[in-house]
Parts: C-alpha cells; sequence; structure tokens
C-alpha cells in the first residue's frame, strides 16, 4: 500500500470509531418519585407542559409497558439497584427505622454501582437514596457509589425546604428552611435547585471517563411544594393542582438542562439515558388531583401500594443517539431488575456467580430489537396484607393477601383489570399459584399475611 493509500486507510480507521458507539458508555438513570405516565405530555397529558420529556421520548424509544420493582419508594429502587424482583429482594415494604433512614441493605448485597465501579467507571447517586444511612450496611457510599448528595432517609425527603441535606456522608445545613410539609411550605433554599445543579457538577467534573449517574429526583412526590408555580400561577386550580403540575414541569426543565449539557459536552452519542418513575400513579383518579388532571393512571386500574397496572407501569423512555431507535413506540415489557444484567452486557463488567439477577439484559432491545424471552414478572408488597402479582404473556394474576382469591385478567384485551376471568379459567389461576409460590423466597423481615402485625414496620408517612 502505498502513502497516500496508507493514509485513506487511517482516516477511514479514525472515521469508524468517531461513529461507533463507546464500548463502555455513560450511564444515567433518572428516577422520578411518583411520577404517572399519565402526567407526561407524551403519554397523553393536556394540561401540564412537559416539553423536554417529550422530546426525549422523540429522539428515542417511549415504553408503554415498563414495570417498577413494587409500588412504594425503597423496595422499587432496591430492586432497581440490585437486579432481583420482590421474591427475592431484601427490602419488599417502606419499612422505616428510627431516628431517620430505612432498612437497609444487608451487608454483602451486590448493586449496580458496584457492578460499574468494577468496569472503572465514576459512580454517583444524587437526589434520594432510601436504602441505609451511612452507618449502616445500605450506606450509599458503601455499595459502590463514589460520591452521594442529596436525602438519604426518605422520611426526611417529604419536605423541598429541607433543615439540612447531606454532601456524601457530611450533613450541611440550610438556614432559612422549616422542612414544613404543609402545601403551602416555604424556605430560603429550594432542595431540587441544589440537586439539580450537583447533577450537571457532576457530568462536567467526569466527562473524560466512563460514569453512572443514578439521578433520583424527589420531584413530584408529595407533599407538594415549588418555589415558583410559574406558568401554572393563575390558573384556576387549587394551591396543591399548582404545585404538582409546576413540579412535574420542573422536573422536566432539569431533565433538559442535563440532555442539553451532554449535548454541549460532545458526550450524547457516548451515553445512555433512561428516565421512569418509582411507582405509577400516586394518587386516585377521584381525588381532587386525579379528577384535574385526568390521566393518572392513564387508563389503568389502581395506583401506588396496589399490584395492578396502575401502580405497576411506569413512564419509561430511553435515549442513546446512534443506538436506542428515535420515535419508537414500544409495547415491549422490561422491569427495574433487568437494569443490572443491562449495565453488566453494554460493558463487559462480570456480575459475580452467587448474585443470580432476576431480570434479562435489554441490549438487544435498545439497539432495535426485541426483549429477549422471559417466563414471567413477579411483584410483592408487604405493608397491610401482603400482596402478590405475576405475568406471563398477555395472562395477569393478582393475589390481594394469602387467603385472598387469585384474580386473572388478559391485559391484551382489559389493560384497565376489569373483567375478572377466574371463574371461567381455573387453569390460569393454577398457573399463576404456582409461579407465585415459584417466584416467592420467604424473609423473615416480610412474611406473608392478611394484615400488618400490631406495632409491624411503618409504610410511607405520606399516607398515600
Amino acid at each position: 500500500m502505498n502513502g497516500l493509500g496508507c493514509l485513506f486507510f487511517l482516516l477511514s480507521l479514525v472515521g469508524a470509531a468517531a461513529s461507533a458507539p463507546t464500548s463502555k458508555p455513560n450511564i444515567i438513570f433518572i428516577l422520578s418519585d411518583d411520577i404517572a405516565q399519565g402526567d407526561l405530555g407524551c403519554y397523553g397529558q393536556k394540561l401540564i407542559q412537559t416539553p423536554n420529556l417529550d422530546r426525549m421520548a422523540s429522539e428515542g424509544t417511549r415504553c408503554t409497558q415498563a414495570y417498577c420493582g413494587t409500588t412504594v419508594c425503597a423496595p422499587s429502587r432496591t430492586s432497581l439497584m440490585i437486579g432481583k424482583h420482590m421474591g427475592h429482594s431484601p427490602i419488599r415494604a417502606n419499612r422505616e427505622i428510627q431516628p431517620a433512614g430505612q432498612l437497609p441493605l444487608p451487608a454483602g448485597t451486590f448493586t449496580v454501582a458496584q457492578l460499574l465501579k468494577s468496569a472503572g467507571y465514576r459512580t454517583a447517586c444524587i437526589g434520594k437514596w432510601g436504602m441505609g444511612m451511612f452507618e449502616t450496611t445500605g450506606s450509599p457510599l458503601k455499595v459502590g457509589f463514589d460520591h452521594f448528595f442529596g436525602y438519604n432517609c426518605q422520611r426526611h425527603a417529604h419536605s423541598y425546604f429541607p433543615k439540612y441535606l447531606y454532601n456524601d456522608d457530611q450533613r450541611f445545613d440550610l438556614p432559612g428552611n422549616d422542612g414544613n410539609l404543609k402545601v403551602e411550605g416555604k424556605g430560603a433554599v429550594y432542595s431540587q435547585n441544589l440537586i439539580a445543579e450537583e447533577t450537571l457538577k457532576f457530568v462536567r467534573e467526569h466527562k473524560e471517563e466512563p460514569f453512572f449517574l443514578y439521578y433520583a429526583v424527589t420531584l413530584p412526590h408529595g407533599t407538594f411544594h415549588i418555589d415558583d408555580q410559574g406558568i401554572y400561577k393563575d390558573k384556576p386550580w387549587t394551591e396543591e393542582q399548582k404545585n404538582y403540575a409546576a413540579m412535574v414541569t420542573r422536573l422536566d426543565t432539569d431533565v433538559g438542562r442535563l440532555l442539553t449539557l451532554l449535548k454541549e459536552l460532545h458526550i450524547d452519542e457516548k451515553t445512555l439515558v433512561m428516565f421512569s418513575g418509582d411507582n405509577g400513579s400516586s394518587f386516585a383518579p377521584n381525588s381532587p388531583l386525579g379528577r384535574l388532571f385526568e390521566q393518572a393512571a392513564n387508563g389503568m386500574r389502581g395506583y401506588k401500594r396496589e399490584l395492578y397496572e396502575g401502580g405497576l407501569r411506569n413512564a419509561g423512555i430511553i435515549r442513546w443517539p446512534g443506538v436506542v431507535p428515535a420515535g419508537r413506540v414500544s409495547e415491549e415489557a422490561w422491569a427495574f431488575w433487568d437494569f443490572l444484567p443491562t449495565c453488566a452486557a453494554l460493558t463487559g463488567a462480570k456480575i459475580p456467580a452467587e448474585v443470580r439477577p432476576d431480570g434479562v439484559s435489554m441490549v438487544p432491545f435498545l439497539k432495535g430489537g426485541r426483549m429477549p424471552v422471559r417466563d414471567y414478572f413477579y411483584w410483592e408488597l408487604h405493608e397491610g396484607a401482603s400482596l402478590q402479582a405475576v405475568r406471563w404473556g398477555d395472562w395477569k394474576g393478582v393475589r390481594n393477601g394469602p387467603s385472598k382469591a387469585v384474580e386473572i385478567y388478559d391485559l391484551k384485551s382489559d389493560v384497565g383489570e376489569a373483567q375478572n376471568l377466574a371463574a371461567s379459567r381455573p387453569d390460569l389461576v393454577e398457573k399463576a399459584e404456582t409461579l407465585m409460590a415459584e417466584a416467592h423466597v420467604d424473609d423473615p423481615n416480610f412474611p406473608l399475611r392478611d394484615k400488618r402485625e400490631k406495632g409491624g414496620g411503618k409504610g410511607d408517612s405520606t399516607g398515600k
């Protein structure tokens, strides 16, 4: 090959390297606390404006059947972090401990942050943790995160004008804030201002190396606080309704700022961004919020703390320019416990043999193909009666307590779960019971029971 030919050959290699996705993409998972599918314009919302998330959906893939780990904070987040469904999870309810924090991840728990850290990633959790205070085995700084910023205890995170936050494990005070939990709560510093800035700072500081950012945004979880009602200020709505809409739009604005920064830093095309919520709708259709915004559950039955589709399905938006198909609307089902195996497949990181995640790698789906075939999805919740649900194919089984009868629904024709087919399909009842028994492993902290025992673990103190 002559000199000119060599030059063209080398240039072609450089061009191919520049256009090919990096072997270790940056990974950002944005988890919004209590956002519902129907809160977003791209899922049909008409009153609340979400232009950035709508654009993210048009530039990537919008999923109609993205499932959370279960329908409250701590266990759902645990599923995302450890790659296991509720039948195998060490956290299956919001179990609060005193003076602050939730039941921690036990010693030896393997997380997606540890997985990615082993592959050379810088890791950060910014926003809300809720899986163990700093002195416990569940501290974010003990399970793979290089950096933490925000709220640790989810009870503390109910105020958007908190008296303090944490930078790593160091508490810093916010003078002028009173931690007010009322709708009209005000203060000198709105927590999301600091949390949003910290995410941008982390991305700027680590733009030259692969990073994993778990951006656990507290908006729009109640209590419904906002520092500026913006375009909703003069709406003929209640203060709670104005605040909720403004919180969703503020969330959208901060997602937009993050996506803009990725472009400015020229790392957009090597960054996978996923957006979801930790449970489905957080309010009933007949509540003041539900009546105004109409699509809290987007036509599905149930909401937070129930295992019907309205409580389990989330918004699910995935964007990775040049890899994830743009403009795709997908009915392919996936769940939080798929995230860890997906990260392993994307990066080549090794999952320890003893971990055995329940999820599957979504990489074929991310690249435009189908989700891998799986046997079933499974959920539990242990707040009040122990609830169980299982989905295989388009069939769904729900049991609202160990002594309750299994309900059977055909999600293909009845996404609203209005027609219980159990009486006419005993074969499907038997199948659901078999799968529930197979998926459930007993845990002494979360025994199957028809109601909470007196003095049992306390749930999410919003009461929602």
